[in-house]
Parts: C-alpha cells; sequence; structure tokens
C-alpha cells in the first residue's frame, strides 16, 4: 500500500524539490518508500550532490503531514493531491482528524460522498451508514453546496431531501448532531445556516448599526458640532454646505455627499455614465481639504487603481487595506486595532461577499463615514451573501441611486446600451464612432475566430487600441468560444512559446483563481490579472496593478492564461476595449446581470461576438439575478429596532 502513495505522492509533485524528472528517477535510485529517503540514497539521484540531498531530506521531511494522508487516500481511489488539499483545509495533523472522521473529507470540494465513504470503511471497519458523524457531514455538505450558489442559510426542509438522497435514514437526528458541534445553526423561519455566515452577517448588521449611532456629522448645516478628534486639533473645521456650491455636481449627486458626510454609512449606486466618479471624488477631495483621514479601497487591483485615478488619492484593494496574513484568511485590522480613517470608501461592493463585507465593517472605529459604491445590476459576489442589495433594500442608510446618463452628450454608446440592459432591454447598437460594434456569428467556433482577428488585428488597426490593451470576456470555460481555448489562440498569436515555468513565458497575460496574498514582494488575489515579467528557475514573476508578485511551487497552478477570462472574473475590471463573446453553448446560463456585467467592462470600445441567437434578448428581458437566500436585511431590521437608532433615510 504504501509503495502505491509513495509514488503517486512524488509524481503528483507533493514533495519540495522533486519534478517530474527526479520522481521517474527515484525507482532506480533504490527509493520506493519513506524507509528509503535518506540522504545517501538520495544522493544516487542524478545531478543530485551532498547539499541538494540535504534539501531534498528536509523537503520529504515538511510534507511528512501531507504523506501521512496519502496513505490514506490513495488506497482508497483518490488522488494523491487530495492530501495536499486536506492540509490545506484541515490543518497539518488532519491525518489524525481523518482516521478519526473520515467524513471530514466532504469539506473539500471535490470529494464525493461515495469517497468519503470507502475511506470510511476503510479506517473504521464496521462502521454503518448510520453512523451520526457521517449525518452531520453531510448536513454540512448540504449547506456548503448551497454556499456555493450564494446562499448564507438554506431551508431545513431543502437539507432533509439532501440527507435523504444520500441514504441517511433519519434527516432530523442528522441535524440535530450536526447543531451540536455548533458548526450548523437553525434560525429562524426554518432555515439552517453555517455557523461562519451567521457570524458574518450579525457582524455587518451591529457594525453599521454602531457606526450609524457613533458618526457625528462632517457637514451639520448650522450647527456648529465638532468632528470627533476633539475642538481644537488639526482638521478640526467642519465641512459646510456652502463648499458644495462650488461643485458641479446635480441635485441626487450633492444629496449623495450630503448622506456620506453627515450619515455613518450610505450607499452610493447607478450603471455606468450616472456621476458615481464625480461624486465619489467630491466626497474625497471634501474631506481631505479639511484634514480628515481618507481610505479607498475596492475588491481587486484594477479597480483600485481606477478608484486612484478617479479621485487622485491612494487606494488599496480591501485586502490589504486590512492588512491581509498570509494564507491564513486573518487581518491585522478588525476590532481590537481599527483602521485610521474617518472616511472609508469603498468602490465595487456588488463584489463583497458577507464574510469580506463583515471584516470590513468591523474594522472602522466608532465615528468612521462609510460610503459604499456599487451597480446591484452586476453580477453578485462570487461568495455567499447579497449585501449591496440587503443594504439597499433594508432602508436602514441613506441610498442614493444615480439615473442621469451624462455621457450620453459625449456620444456614449456602450452607456446607452448598458443602460437599456440593466432595465430590461436590448436596444438597437447605433454607433456612427464605432463604440460599439456587433459581430454575429454561426458557431462557437466560428466566434471563437472572429475573436481572435478582433484582438490581434481589427482592433488594434482600425480603432488605434493595442492588443495588450483589449480584454476577452468570455461566459464559459469550454468549448471553442471558453476561456482555454480562447487563450490557447490567443498565446499562439500574441506571445508563442514553449512555457517555459508551468506552461508560461515572459509577456503572457495571466489571470489568479486563488489568493495568494502571501507571494513576496506583494501578493495577489483571486481575480488580478498581471503580466508576466519573467518566467525561470521554477518562478514566475508577474507584474499585477498592484504591484510584482513571485510565483512559485503549489501557488503556480492558481495562475491561468488570462487574455480571455470569465465575466465573473473580470467584474471590478474595467479595460480601454473589450471584446464580449456569447457563444450558443453559454445560452442557458445567460442573465440580465452576466450580460450586463461584461458590457460595462469596456471604457472605450466593445465588441460584442454575438453567437448566442435569441437566447441573448430573452435572457436580458425575463432572467433578472438568481435569487439568493441571506438573512441580512432581516438581522438589520432587528438591530435597528432593538438599538432604536434608525436615521431618517
Amino acid at each position: 500500500m504504501s509503495g502505491s502513495a509513495f509514488t503517486e505522492f512524488c509524481a503528483a509533485g507533493l514533495w519540495p524539490g522533486v519534478g517530474p524528472l527526479l520522481a521517474g528517477q527515484l525507482l532506480d535510485a533504490g527509493i520506493t518508500g519513506p524507509a528509503d529517503v535518506t540522504v545517501e540514497k538520495l544522493r544516487n539521484l542524478p545531478k543530485v550532490g551532498a547539499s541538494r540531498a540535504e534539501r531534498l531530506l528536509s523537503g520529504w521531511i515538511g510534507a511528512l503531514p501531507v504523506y501521512d494522508i496519502a496513505e490514506l487516500v490513495v488506497p482508497v481511489g483518490l488522488p494523491a493531491r487530495t492530501a495536499g488539499r486536506a492540509v490545506e483545509v484541515l490543518g497539518a495533523g488532519a491525518a489524525g482528524v481523518l482516521r478519526d472522521d473520515p467524513w471530514r473529507l466532504l469539506e473539500l470540494p471535490d470529494v464525493r460522498v461515495v469517497e468519503a465513504d470507502r475511506l470510511a470503511v476503510a479506517v473504521l471497519p464496521g462502521v454503518g451508514r448510520d453512523d451520526p458523524r457521517r449525518g452531520r457531514a453531510l448536513v454540512a455538505r448540504a449547506l456548503v453546496r448551497a454556499a456555493r450558489d450564494g446562499h448564507t442559510a438554506w431551508p431545513v426542509d431543502q437539507v432533509h431531501a439532501a440527507l435523504v438522497a444520500d441514504g441517511i435514514a433519519d434527516p432530523g437526528t442528522a441535524v440535530a448532531a450536526a447543531e451540536e458541534t455548533g458548526a450548523v445553526l437553525a434560525v429562524e423561519d426554518g432555515l439552517l445556516t453555517l455557523d461562519r455566515y451567521a457570524m458574518a452577517e450579525a457582524g455587518i448588521a451591529e457594525a453599521v448599526s454602531r457606526l450609524v449611532a457613533t458618526a457625528r456629522p462632517l457637514a451639520p448645516s448650522t450647527t456648529g458640532r465638532r468632528t470627533r478628534r476633539g475642538a481644537g486639533e488639526p482638521g478640526d473645521t467642519e465641512l459646510g454646505d456652502a463648499e458644495l456650491d462650488d461643485v458641479r455636481l446635480d441635485d441626487v449627486q450633492r444629496s449623495a455627499v450630503t448622506a456620506v458626510l453627515r450619515h455613518g454609512v450610505s450607499v452610493l449606486t447607478g450603471g455606468p455614465g450616472t456621476g458615481k466618479s464625480r461624486t465619489v471624488a467630491t466626497v474625497v477631495r471634501l474631506a481631505e481639504r479639511h484634514g480628515k483621514a481618507v481610505a479607498l479601497a475596492a475588491p481587486t487591483g484594477r479597480a483600485a487603481k481606477r478608484l486612484e485615478e478617479l479621485t487622485d488619492s491612494p487606494a488599496s484593494t480591501i485586502h490589504r487595506l486590512l492588512g491581509a496574513q498570509g494564507m491564513t484568511g486573518g487581518f491585522r485590522h478588525g476590532e481590537a486595532d481599527p483602521l485610521e480613517a474617518d472616511v472609508v470608501v469603498i468602490d465595487e461592493v456588488s463584489m463583497l461577499d458577507a464574510e469580506l463585507a463583515a471584516a470590513l465593517l468591523e474594522a472602522c472605529a466608532d465615528g468612521t463615514h462609510v460610503l459604499l459604491v456599487g451597480d446591484p445590476a452586476q453580477l453578485p459576489s462570487i461568495g455567499p451573501g447579497r449585501v449591496l442589495a440587503d443594504l439597499v433594500e433594508s432602508g436602514v442608510v441613506p441610498v442614493t441611486e444615480l439615473t442621469t446618463l451624462y455621457r450620453q452628450a459625449e456620444g456614449g454608446a456602450i452607456a446607452r446600451l448598458a443602460t437599456g440592459v440593466r432595465s430590461g432591454t436590448l436596444p438597437a447598437v447605433d454607433s456612427a464612432d464605432r463604440e460599439v460594434v456587433v459581430v454575429p456569428a454561426g458557431s462557437s467556433a466560428q466566434a471563437a475566430h472572429r475573436v481572435a482577428q478582433l484582438v490581434t488585428d481589427s482592433i488594434p488597426r482600425a480603432l488605434g487600441v493595442p492588443a495588450d490593451h483589449v480584454q476577452v470576456v468570455t461566459p464559459v470555460h469550454r468549448g471553442p468560444a471558453g476561456t482555454i481555448e480562447l487563450n490557447r489562440a490567443l498565446k499562439a498569436r500574441l506571445n508563442p512559446g514553449s512555457g517555459t515555468v508551468s506552461g508560461f513565458d515572459p509577456g503572457d497575460r495571466v489571470v489568479a483563481v486563488a489568493n495568494h496574498l502571501d507571494a513576496e514582494p506583494v501578493g495577489f488575489a483571486n481575480g488580478e490579472i498581471g503580466v508576466v515579467s519573467r518566467a525561470a528557475d521554477r518562478t514566475v514573476t508577474v507584474e499585477f496593478a498592484s504591484g510584482p508578485a513571485e510565483v512559485t511551487g503549489k501557488a503556480l497552478a492558481d495562475l491561468r492564461h488570462g487574455w480571455a477570462v470569465t465575466v465573473h472574473r473580470a467584474q471590478g475590471s474595467e479595460w480601454p476595449a473589450v471584446v464580449a463573446v456569447l457563444p450558443a453553448e453559454a445560452g442557458g446560463m445567460l442573465s440580465r446581470p452576466l450580460v450586463y456585467t461584461a458590457l460595462t467592462r469596456a471604457q472605450r470600445h466593445l465588441s460584442i461576438v454575438h453567437a448566442a441567437g435569441p437566447a441573448l434578448a430573452r435572457a436580458v428581458r425575463e432572467i433578472g439575478a438568481r435569487p439568493r437566500r441571506s438573512r441580512l436585511r432581516t438581522l438589520l431590521a432587528e438591530e435597528f429596532a432593538a438599538a432604536g437608532d434608525r436615521p431618517e433615510v
């Protein structure tokens, strides 16, 4: 058994320093199992001297927690890589955890119930399907699967149905066992939730209530009240209403600025071209003019860079603002060490899931004024929750929606098209200046051909936008017009190469598919797009918007080529030119938010490669945001009712 596990462990790249070539040479050196891993035998490997043999031995010792799991999972038919993921999820003692409760393996997203059952039979002879450990694991699994669809809570009857489908004869007992662990909670209206999401949404509600109650107006009309800095301190001058008379804003935009200056939490929404940027810039300028400390952030590096350019003030990703602590998921700033800011402005809030929103708001000190800027018509967050929508619908904080389309006077074909889609219509494209171009395609293969032509020839030649300023977005990964095939074709045309390190060459555009905030010298977050500047010595250096990052080891598996990305990964970023491809195979997943998000990634030019037929118009007309179950709106109402501090909004 151990020989098979050992072989697969090495072949899977789980032994640091042992690549595919060296793994294939272990047998000839007499290394067939853990007992053979000695400096003497390692020196028998080709081109391995004493120094490298010592490093390989150290790497083996460090990887033993992973190998211990490989010895459990490989014999029951699971790939060795499962062992590495188990350590990431369950910790260094994962082998012991799985020996005590093999169904904890279901906490890994790609493990099937039948596979966890096989492990249980192997490590717990005579165990039955009615074991309470199995039942409670399946309850958690049902809630985790709901969370992947964006829900922070799920009806208990649907959890029961999932349990019955997995062979649980008494779902009620299984749910009760899960509740006893504290990881699963029963809440109002027959819902179940994982404690992490219950805590997150409760934390958001409490933080919003606290900030509303403690904020003192930065712009009282005539009261002369002071800010929380205290009398006589620098920046003590109040922001007067008269200052807004000098700013070129319409009445609705002015009301948004006033809301920020007078309330602890406020929301600004609106589509492209409605003046959100100008309004935010005014807030920042007025606050800074009076010595207020302003913190600006957005979920992605590109969105933060755009926010910085619009306001002429430093901005960062939310993770960087909070002081993300490597891969642990924790943050330096929180309730015990809040942000040092009088005003916090967060852009692209539609991307905020419940847990990140909770971390952000809990890190805002009493008296901080928070402006949340976003567009509810875009796709919701990848993580569970509907934070922006719940805040807007709750009625507990001021919400200003900008609707006047100012870009129309300047042409604004992209803004006009987006405004139509936002309201559920698909207007005809009328763009003499070719700001928007629709390129029909009869099939996905033809669509892919059109995309390559547009990126590498038509757009650079006809519009003067270089290919490195053009981004392709598509709803799908698979198929001729999915990210995989499009990236293969675009690399061959734009940056051909052998793939020096893990398939990447200098000049390649890449996208991150996981957080690696501990990468040196500057970490990177899921969804960030950058360009490879160096690929050598098993390391890829990527220039992201937030700075360079050296990507090596297991982190390389979390990079993909990025000339073409999914609409979800494009969210939060904009490019001078965008090619939005809508292939036939995407018809079933098209929705108004997805189409709207795809179109609004473009700043100066938008090419729509349309191969979806009538499914596009039907999706825009009929398929709105897919409903998500959450508890935040209810919790906000309860929190404000209990505190008695609902503001006049």
